[in-house]
């Protein structure tokens, strides 16, 4: 069992779902996109929330499948490669039919410590502020999705993501074995038309908004809260509990009578093919648990030395991810 607790303007909260977002958050644990997925299902939008992902998600059991039908923008972290097929997935939302998110994690990865201090050198040996609890973000993604969507997209949600102290950290594999997990999200609501109009000013007002989110969580590490705006009750629709548990209902019913009519499980073949069924599933699992820890995600790299003109390249410091 996962327990969101959301903090946000009440006003800003009633805008959810019923209206075209790009949704930015620092990468904090391993299940960030499944924390998106429920946020964007109690708001009412769950089936027009995107994302952009590494090229590799998509091919995770079962969830990168769904991904992949539901026209994720899947990127190969070379901005060579990737230019072309983030515009054009950007493009093709401009007649998007119904409200949607898209989610852009423009730290590039998943948080972890070694991250931190390889970022932490690169910002010491460039002049830029020391982050404490995000990563620097790379902005050249941010920066295309806002010059391709600002003409349709009102707003970007600006999602602080973190756990409080007494918890541990959310994991797959804490979900798969119905363990529970609380995490904190804070959103604030900033318009579109409020961003600089050049790629360069768009680029500065991304790595601000992330100071102050760095700021924001050295203020909840010490009250262990998101108190200053208001906490929203996102609960969970009845409508949606209703079609899990009619579906769950329906499947288990059609299962008995499957194995009912056919006498599956009546000969060594039928037990066979269900044991090899339930090896499957089971190794698929487990791909999708070792796929999901931050771990076994791309290392950091040895920030680069500072450049003679003491300006960084944006090129270079993309090498730290």
């Amino acid at each position: 069992m996962m327990q969101i607790q959301l903090y946000m303007d009440s006003e800003e909260f009633k805008l959810m779902g019923k209206e075209h977002a790009l949704l930015i958050a620092n990468h904090r644990s391993d299940i960030d996109w499944l924390v998106g997925w429920v946020l964007a299902q109690r708001s009412g939008c769950l089936g027009s929330a995107l994302a952009v992902m590494k090229k590799s998600s998509k091919f995770l059991p079962v969830i990168g499948w769904s991904m992949w039908f539901s026209e994720y923008v899947f990127l190969e972290r070379s901005w060579a490669k990737d230019e072309n097929t983030l515009k054009s997935g950007l493009q093709r939302l401009n007649d998007f039919p119904r409200p949607f998110w898209l989610a852009l994690f423009v730290e590039g990865t998943r948080f972890t410590k070694a991250k931190l201090l390889a970022a932490q050198e690169y910002a010491a040996s460039t002049g830029l502020p020391i982050p404490r609890n995000v990563l620097i973000p790379r902005t050249k993604g941010f920066v295309s999705a806002v010059s391709n969507m600002r003409s349709f997209v009102p707003a970007i949600y600006d999602a602080t993501v973190t756990v409080p102290k007494n918890q541990p950290s959310p994991t797959m594999l804490r979900i798969l074995r119905g363990q529970p997990s609380v995490i904190h999200v804070h959103i604030k609501r900033r318009l579109m038309k409020e961003l600089p109009e050049t790629d360069d000013g768009v680029a500065q007002w991304c790595k601000d908004v992330f100071v102050a989110k760095d700021a924001l969580l050295d203020k909840h590490l010490a009250e262990d809260t998101f108190g200053d705006q208001d906490f929203q009750d996102i609960g969970r629709p009845i409508k949606s509990l209703l079609v899990v548990i009619s579906w769950s209902c329906l499947l288990v019913l059609g299962a008995l009578k499957l194995f009912q009519w056919s006498s599956f499980l009546s000969s060594w073949k039928g037990i066979a093919f269900s044991a090899a069924g339930l090896a499957t599933v089971t190794g698929l699992m487990q791909i999708l648990i070792m796929f999901s820890q931050s771990e076994r995600s791309t290392p950091a790299k040895v920030a680069p030395a500072k450049p003679k003109n003491g300006v960084p390249s944006e090129s270079s410091r993309d090498k730290q991810h």
